[in-house]
């Protein structure tokens, strides 16, 4: 690494060569009137959220458990009527975590280890949404844990963001057997939770890492392919859909249009302040 770069530009440098990255790729010559068909990444960042029919979570057949216990307010807690501490959002996540701990609602309870509910920042800006345990997170009880995981922390960092500033969490809580995407009704039964930890968070931003997070989070069929590229809204929040880590890991290609998405993200936080 030239010592005579900046620090900062040096240490970032450093992290995408780690994941792979050998040559920087800049972003296409701005146009004098950018058209929405020609450059969507660029009017989609300029325009409003989409609010197409499945910009957001589909309602669960049951109410989504409450996650506010006699001493946290839940209209506190969700933002609703006030700024909710650090503190309280952390604390309401605690007894939504114990409400999942105790859950039965689906099949994939029969075989966990652990219920991977999620970990982080009670109130981070940015906002991480996988798909589902694997064997290790299965054992550990912590999302994002083993090789994807690493490089999901190292793309963090390549946006300046510590994987302690963020908040993570899947759209299951419990491992689908041998690593299976999770079945419709498994997602539906897990609905609620991640609602309430949208509302409880309050992020300002949310990836969805990978196809079975997206079409979950955006209630859609499309493709990955289809679904990045666009801004979309889950819950009023603004979503972007990307590839997961662990695709990254086996397919090379998808490390440039990842980095791209990662970058569109870090500029709407700016923009967000």
């Amino acid at each position: 690494m030239n010592n005579r770069l900046p620090p900062a530009l040096a240490e970032t440098l450093t992290y995408l060569n780690d994941i792979g990255y050998t040559e920087i790729y800049l972003p296409s010559p701005a146009v004098t009137q950018p058209d929405e068909h020609t450059a969507p990444d660029r009017a989609a960042r300029r325009s409003a959220p989409d609010r197409g029919a499945a910009n957001r979570l589909a309602k669960p057949a049951q109410p989504p458990p409450r996650a506010a216990s006699n001493s946290t307010d839940a209209s506190r807690a969700s933002g609703k009527g006030g700024e909710a501490s650090a503190s309280e959002r952390a604390a309401a996540l605690e007894v939504l975590a114990g409400q999942a701990s105790a859950c039965t609602a689906c099949r994939l309870s029969e075989g966990r280890q652990s219920v991977v509910f999620g970990s982080g920042h009670a109130n981070a800006r940015l906002m991480l949404v996988g798909e589902g345990p694997g064997a290790e997170e299965d054992r550990q009880g912590l999302p994002f844990v083993g090789p994807a995981g690493e490089l999901l922390t190292k793309i963090l960092k390549a946006i300046h963001f510590e994987r302690s500033e963020v908040y993570i969490a899947n759209v299951v809580k419990c491992r689908p057997p041998q690593n299976r995407d999770p079945d419709r009704d498994e997602v539906t039964a897990c609905r609620g939770f991640l609602e309430r930890q949208i509302e409880l968070v309050q992020p300002r931003v949310i990836v969805a890492l990978g196809r079975v997070a997206a079409q979950a989070l955006l209630g859609s069929t499309d493709s990955l392919g289809r679904l990045r590229g666009r801004w979309h809204t889950v819950l009023g929040v603004p979503t972007r859909a990307t590839y997961h880590p662990a695709a990254l890991l086996r397919y090379a290609h998808y490390k440039r249009p990842t980095w791209e998405d990662m970058q569109v993200v870090r500029d709407r936080l700016r923009e967000l302040g």
